[in-house]
């Protein structure tokens, strides 16, 4: 799987080199040789791995540079486009290189050698004095015999000081590819210069040879002989006249000429009688602010409980707003609080069938098209996968019960929270009781 990830993003790399289009880039890098001084971080790339970002930034776990392993990298860079660049590496260090796969193996400072290519995706062009980077590419490395392979991937910056010569400043996080290798942080800074044929840059414009020009008295372009209104700027769609609404309407025809309009209420906008950016010849509520979909009306409201069909759940259905337009069984007619089960079981207690008992009476008499969703809750009691498994196995419990009592099972569906949600303390036996509970959520 590695050996094919590998592959995979090596084709990745090299394809802009197959694949490069005959479009002219003006900006694009000739070839530029660099040297570079680096840095190898195992120390925080650890932390960051095992511990988090914060563990490493906010706390402060992040090493000196006197832990980090020094080295010297030289590399080519060549431009693919402008905003593309192509940069091959080779480097040296002396570091003691962790190896995870070996901890029987002595982690003395030891030369390391390794190679990579990537791409680098400039958010600016070589035009701009700062270019900053992203790049992300494949690497090998070789350390006391042991090869492997990396993947680094990270952000810099290039600044372009003249004649085509560069510094660069870039931080990296090393992907491990191979079981010989450790994930850990890499920065470099240092200088290129161009070792190809310097780009030809175009003579200028031989100068233009002076003419007289016809007389343009408002500089339109339009010269006065042929501008309807010489003294205004216009265009030269309408002779010279301005359009200062942009409605394509002269201004010398336009009775609103700094209201878009229309022709065919010259050049005055169409009505809209209750703003609501429809006009009336379209609303069929005119004086209603609506929406555009509803052709100008306001959103409906079948069930006239205040919440509009796009927001309500249970749209021919009078409900309330917190519990998204769908009704609300009052607590004091069933309390899904008093449906609770043994501890560790998803076996119903007698009071639970009694509080279900009238729950299902009150869907049954008064709702009998919605649907419900069952969701089972626990205590703290036990580790958070099993509660989270007997949550489900609860929300089943109940719903194998109303089904039991002719609650139609295509109406039911089940929902495990397990003990997410309590509501009541769970250092108390009343309160680990209370809470293995289940909720009923009513929709249409």
């Amino acid at each position: 799987m590695r050996k094919r990830f590998r592959l995979n993003i090596l084709f990745v790399l090299l394809l802009p080199l197959i694949s490069q289009s005959q479009t002219q880039h003006p900006y694009k890098k000739t070839g530029a040789l660099g040297v570079h001084f680096t840095l190898h971080d195992f120390k925080s790339g650890t932390i960051l791995k095992n511990e988090g970002l914060s563990e490493l930034l906010i706390d402060g776990q992040y090493k000196k540079v006197g832990d980090m392993g020094p080295g010297l990298a030289v590399s080519f860079t060549k431009g693919l486009t402008d905003n593309l660049d192509y940069m091959a590496r080779f480097g040296l260090g002396f570091v003691a290189y962790p190896l995870s796969n070996k901890p029987t193996v002595k982690t003395g400072s030891k030369a390391l050698t390794e190679a990579d290519v990537s791409l680098n995706f400039k958010l600016t062009s070589d035009k701009y004095w700062v270019s900053p980077f992203l790049s992300a590419g494949v690497g090998a490395s070789q350390w006391s015999g042991y090869w492997g392979a990396y993947s680094p991937m990270g952000a810099g910056l290039q600044v372009n000081m003249w004649n085509e010569t560069f510094a660069f400043i870039q931080a990296q996080y090393r992907l491990s590819l191979t079981s010989n290798t450790s994930n850990h942080l890499f920065y470099s800074i240092g200088f290129a210069g161009t070792i190809l044929q310097k780009k030809e840059v175009p003579p200028p414009p031989p100068p233009a040879i002076p003419t007289i020009a016809p007389k343009d008295t408002d500089g339109d372009g339009i010269i006065d002989a042929e501008d309807a209104c010489p003294t205004v700027p216009g265009l030269a769609q309408y002779k010279g006249c301005p359009d200062t609404d942009k409605d394509n309407i002269p201004d010398n025809e336009d009775k609103c000429p700094t209201v878009p309009g229309t022709a065919k209420y010259n050049g005055c906008p169409v009505p809209d009688s209750d703003n609501d950016g429809i006009n009336d010849e379209e609303d069929e509520c005119p004086t209603v602010a609506g929406l555009a979909r509803y052709k100008g009306c306001p959103i409906p409201d079948r069930d006239k409980d205040g919440i509009n069909d796009e927001e309500d759940r249970c749209p021919d259905i009078p409900g309330v707003a917190e519990n998204g337009g769908c009704p609300v069984i009052e607590k004091s007619r069933f309390d899904g609080s008093k449906v609770i089960f043994a501890t560790g079981s998803a076996t119903l207690t007698s009071a639970g069938k009694r509080e279900l008992d009238k729950g299902i009476k009150i869907v049954k008499e008064e709702y009998p098209n919605v649907n419900i969703n069952i969701e089972g809750h626990t205590d703290n009691t036990g580790t958070n996968e099993f509660n989270q498994k007997l949550s489900l196995r609860r929300a089943e419990s109940v719903k194998k019960y109303l089904i039991s009592k002719g609650i139609d099972a295509s109406r039911l569906t089940t929902t495990g929270v397990g003990e997410e949600h309590p509501i009541e303390d769970n250092k108390t036996a009343r309160g680990r009781a209370q809470n293995r509970r289940v909720v009923f959520r009513v929709s249409q």
